[in-house]
């Protein structure tokens, strides 16, 4: 996938973009375009499909459905049905469920697609059927409207920052590992991408993974491999693309031993804690609001048939479209050092939450309490 951004600012305050929109966008056009072919424009009472891809990673559940069905519902006064799917994993399923929004009738369609390339011929049906796509968290190809993602090249590089941060002085003392993320999906190339223009000189990369399914069982049994092929004493830490499979690492290098830092991505509940105590080194914050809010809107417009020129500041190609409309929101590096100043600034847990029992004494020997 050939991925051109021209960044803006990216302004996305959660809660706080306008949808004071004017042009129609067509449904046929696949860069988004402003012609519209479709029947006059809808009022709020307009019927939005939402399919997320898995419910393994506890964000999309926890996060990225609530905080899309509420701006959903802000912008439509409660009066949008919102029909909502998981793929749990499996492109087959989800294109099933693609095929069900379309019989329904949906207005426009929010897609984190489960395999980005695979999904295209749904996207393609879709638009056919006169249905806009926004394609959520992962660049769908076909002929897409509109796209809002973090911007995934930076994740890799702040995650390869932080690995090289770690390691300080020591960073080709031995061999660390890489465990990029599932072929399928087109985010973990461009988080690969930007973790090696990081890393790629500066460490010996001495075993490099990419993670059927993203799974955590599947990251472990590869650590344990690397462990095999390097030898426990010659790995000094470990590339993870993200937390989930980050906490299967964490166990193999256990049992094995070895005590590195490993990052992760994402910041679920568990991989804080394991930053709580030292176990993982570092997750990346993704704030889910901004993404979760430009979805539902660049969505509602695109339903009303009005422009997303206030919207979408960014362009985007995939390997099917071109200029989409997209909204790249910033990430940034948790730590132990700012963990207050992120996931609980934001409220996306409590002290509490994260402070249990088992890992109060860690909290208080790091100030978070």
């Amino acid at each position: 996938m050939n991925t051109r951004m021209r960044r803006a600012a990216v302004a996305v305050a959660a809660g706080a973009m306008a949808v004071s929109l004017a042009a129609c966008g067509s449904a046929e056009e696949a860069d988004g375009g402003s012609d519209s072919t479709g029947s006059a424009a809808k009022g709020d009472d307009i019927k939005v499909g939402l399919l997320l891809p898995e419910n393994k990673t506890a964000r999309y559940e926890k996060f990225d459905r609530p905080l899309i069905e509420k701006r959903i519902g802000e912008l439509t006064d409660n009066k949008a049905e919102i029909q909502y799917n998981n793929a749990r994993q499996d492109a087959n399923l989800q294109a099933q469920q693609v095929d069900t929004m379309i019989t329904n009738k949906v207005d426009v369609l929010i897609l984190d697609a489960v395999d980005a390339k695979a999904i295209q011929n749904s996207v393609q049906k879709a638009v056919d059927a006169g249905i806009e796509v926004v394609a959520y968290d992962r660049l769908a190809e076909g002929p897409i409207s509109a796209y809002t993602s973090f911007d995934n090249v930076a994740v890799g590089k702040t995650q390869g920052e932080a690995l090289l941060t770690a390691l300080g002085d020591n960073a080709k003392d031995g061999e660390i590992v890489m465990m990029n993320g599932s072929v399928t999906d087109p985010n973990a190339a461009q988080f690969k991408e930007g973790a090696h223009s990081v890393l790629d000189g500066k460490v010996n990369i001495g075993k490099e993974y990419d993670t059927k399914e993203w799974s955590p069982d599947n990251a472990n049994a590869n650590m344990e491999s690397a462990i095999s092929a390097l030898g426990a004493d010659n790995i000094i830490g470990v590339y993870s693309a993200n937390d989930g499979m980050a906490g299967g690492i964490i166990t193999a290098l256990k049992a094995a031993g070895i005590d590195v830092p490993v990052t992760g991505q994402d910041a679920e509940l568990a991989a804080v804690q394991r930053i709580v105590t030292g176990e993982q080194y570092m997750s990346v914050y993704k704030p889910y609001a901004p993404e979760a809010n430009a979805a539902a809107e660049m969505a509602v417009a695109l339903a009303k048939g009005e422009s997303l020129d206030s919207i979408a500041s960014d362009k985007v190609d995939s390997g099917s479209a071109k200029d989409v409309p997209s909204v790249l929101v910033d990430v940034s590096s948790l730590t132990q050092d700012n963990i207050n100043d992120t996931v609980i600034k934001d409220g996306v847990y409590t002290v509490d939450e994260i402070c249990t029992s088992k890992y109060k004494s860690a909290c208080d020997k790091i100030g978070l309490n």
